[in-house]
């Protein structure tokens, strides 16, 4: 099983860094300090696929309350659980959203034979936003509130490889499938516009999550999974 997680950006995004860089973002987004290609923390990543797997859990408690106990189990399974025993512990490691592969590589001969900078490969693929808060009486932009902010261009793909302790079973891959499904934003001003994303499940880079899906949606509708 060579299970991976495809995010393409349908929106200009920032994977913010928690810092920015000064005179020039208030805002970084995190990249790779060797060749300045953008990524996404795999424990970031895995961290908002627990926000929808407990959205979707709780969404099928009053769809198919018989199935609850199943469906938590396979949540444990995939991200464990607060405090858990060696039993409980997640069996899923998420790794960090990259570009492809070829690309890198590419990119990192540049950097080393100096044909490129990380700074050139950075600003090549993004580019800075400028907002500022506004006064809600006079409509008036407010005095130092402008920050400027970093983005990844949209339609850009990247891909987390997905790793097993053991094997999963058909009903945990249709949680992980379906909660991919329900993660349609990431990063910061994902409220404000920004972070807008297409995340899928793919196998040997074919799309495979509706496939995998299924089991979950036959068991809400009544069936078997």
């Amino acid at each position: 099983m060579a299970l991976a997680l495809a995010l393409t950006l349908r929106s200009d995004t920032t994977f913010g860094r928690g810092d920015g860089v000064a005179g020039l973002v208030d805002a970084e987004v995190e990249h790779d300090a060797a060749t300045g290609l953008p990524q996404l923390n795999g424990r970031t990543l895995k961290g908002l696929l627990v926000d929808e797997c407990s959205n979707l859990l709780f969404a099928a408690e009053s769809a198919a309350p018989a199935a609850t106990g199943r469906l938590s189990d396979a949540a444990v399974f995939l991200f464990g659980s607060p405090g858990s025993a060696v039993g409980e512990t997640a069996r899923l490691h998420v790794g960090p959203a990259l570009l492809p592969d070829e690309l890198r590589t590419a990119v990192l001969a540049d950097v080393r034979a100096r044909r490129l900078s990380p700074a050139q490969v950075l600003e090549s693929l993004t580019s800075i936003r400028r907002q500022t808060a506004v006064s809600p009486t006079t409509g008036a932009p407010a005095r130092n509130s402008l920050r400027s902010v970093r983005v990844i261009l949209r339609e850009v793909t990247f891909t987390a490889r997905l790793e097993f302790l053991d094997p999963p079973d058909t009903l945990t891959l249709a949680v992980l499938a379906a909660s991919t499904l329900c993660l349609r934003r990431l990063g910061l001003g994902r409220n404000r516009g920004r972070g807008r994303v297409q995340a899928r499940l793919v196998d040997a880079r074919e799309d495979v999550t509706w496939e995998r899906s299924a089991p979950l949606r036959s068991l809400l509708q009544g069936g078997a999974a």
